[in-house]
C-alpha cells in the first residue's frame, strides 16, 4: 500500500511539473505576442506622426506662399498708386507750363486745381496702402490659424488611432500602473 501511495505521489509530482512547464511556455508565448503588438503599435504611431508632420509642413508652405502672394499684390497696388501720383503731378506740371501765358488769376486757379488733384491722389494712395496692409495682416493671421487647426487635428487623429482619445499625455509606452517602461525580460 505504501508503494501505491509513493506511486500516486510520484505521478502527482510529475503532473505538477508538466503543468508548470506548459504554463511557462504559454507565458513566454504571451510575452512574445505582447512584444510584437507593442512594436507594431510603436511603428504605426511613428508612421501616423510622420504623416501628420508632413501634412503640417505642407500647410505651412501653402500659408507662406499665400502670404508672399498677398505681399506682392500689396506692393503692386502701392506701386500703381505711386505711378498714378507721379502721372498726376507731371500732368499738373505740364498744365502749369502751358498756362503760363494766361492771366495771373487763371494761372492761380489751374495751379490750385493741380494742387488739389495731387492732394486727393496722395490721400487715395495712402488709403490704398493702409487697406492693402490690413488685408495682408488678415491673410497671415488666417493662414496661421489654419496651420494651428491642422496640427491640432493631426494630434487628435493620432490619439484616436492609438485609442487614447481625450488623453492629452505625451508619455508613450509607459506602464501607468508601475511607472516603468514596458521592457520585456525572458527566462530561457
Amino acid at each position: 500500500m505504501a508503494s501505491n501511495q509513493n506511486q500516486a505521489s510520484y505521478t502527482a509530482g510529475e503532473t505538477k511539473g508538466r503543468a508548470e512547464e506548459k504554463t511557462g511556455q504559454m507565458m513566454g508565448a504571451t510575452k512574445d505576442k505582447a512584444g510584437h503588438a507593442t512594436e507594431a503599435t510603436k511603428q504605426k504611431t511613428g508612421q501616423t506622426t510622420e504623416a501628420a508632420k508632413q501634412k503640417s509642413d505642407e500647410t505651412t508652405e501653402v500659408a507662406k506662399q499665400k502670404a508672399g502672394e498677398a505681399k506682392d499684390k500689396t506692393a503692386q497696388t502701392a506701386q500703381a498708386a505711386k505711378d498714378k501720383t507721379a502721372e498726376t503731378a507731371q500732368a499738373a506740371k505740364d498744365k502749369t507750363v502751358q498756362s503760363k501765358d494766361q492771366t495771373g488769376s487763371f494761372l492761380g486757379e489751374k495751379t490750385e486745381a493741380a494742387k488739389q488733384k495731387a492732394s486727393e491722389t496722395a490721400q487715395y494712395t495712402q488709403e490704398s496702402a493702409v487697406a492693402a496692409k490690413d488685408k495682408t495682416g488678415g491673410v497671415l493671421q488666417q493662414a496661421g490659424e489654419t496651420v494651428k487647426n491642422v496640427v491640432v487635428g493631426a494630434k487628435d487623429a493620432v490619439a484616436s488611432t492609438l485609442g487614447m482619445g481625450g488623453d492629452n499625455t505625451t508619455e508613450t509606452g509607459k506602464n501607468h500602473t508601475t511607472g516603468t517602461t514596458g521592457n520585456v525580460t525572458r527566462d530561457h
